[in-house]
């Protein structure tokens, strides 16, 4: 048995002549070939930030700039089993925020202990960064003012780390 392959069927031009005799001219046409799909942008994963006030290391350089990676599940379990964590929960989100923080100025490496000594403020803006970096506009819902009709976002997250 020979296999070729099967000839395209030839698609006529609407334009070109009218419908042969013993044609349907109410036929439908030959659906054209779908588009190609529209390309997606790729995959965010890092994102740059700007301390507030800035981490002073031990030689008194200041570190702003830094950038942060998407969490994974991992990284909201791990520091679960932290005993610094079991013992207070407030401590979670120095722990994760060291696991997720890739860069911080200068340092060759960020930890949970350089998380807890960068001021609060800074730990406050780290804190709904990662919110807004790993919630992805899921946790804010567009709302109507009832007075004066005006469109606008609320946040709806939870209120800590690993509560979104």
């Amino acid at each position: 048995m020979r296999r070729t392959a099967s000839r395209p069927a030839a698609v006529p031009d609407p334009v070109a002549a009218p419908a042969a005799p013993g044609g349907d001219p109410a036929a439908p046409a030959p659906a054209a070939a779908p588009a190609p799909a529209a390309e997606r942008a790729p995959l965010r994963t890092e994102f740059e930030f700007e301390l507030p006030r800035g981490y002073v290391d031990d030689a008194g350089v200041v570190h702003r700039t830094g950038s942060m990676r998407l969490a994974t599940a991992r990284d909201e379990l791990v520091p679960l089993r932290d005993i610094r964590v079991q013992e207070n929960p407030a401590y979670l989100s120095v722990v994760l925020l060291g696991r997720v923080i890739t860069r911080l100025g200068t340092l060759h490496q960020v930890h949970d202990g350089i998380v807890e000594n960068m001021f609060a403020s800074d730990l406050a803006f780290l804190q709904d960064f990662y919110r807004q970096v790993n919630a992805e506009g899921h946790t804010r819902a567009g709302v109507t003012c009832p007075h004066c009709e005006q469109p606008f976002e609320v946040e709806l997250g939870g209120s800590r780390l690993g509560e979104s």
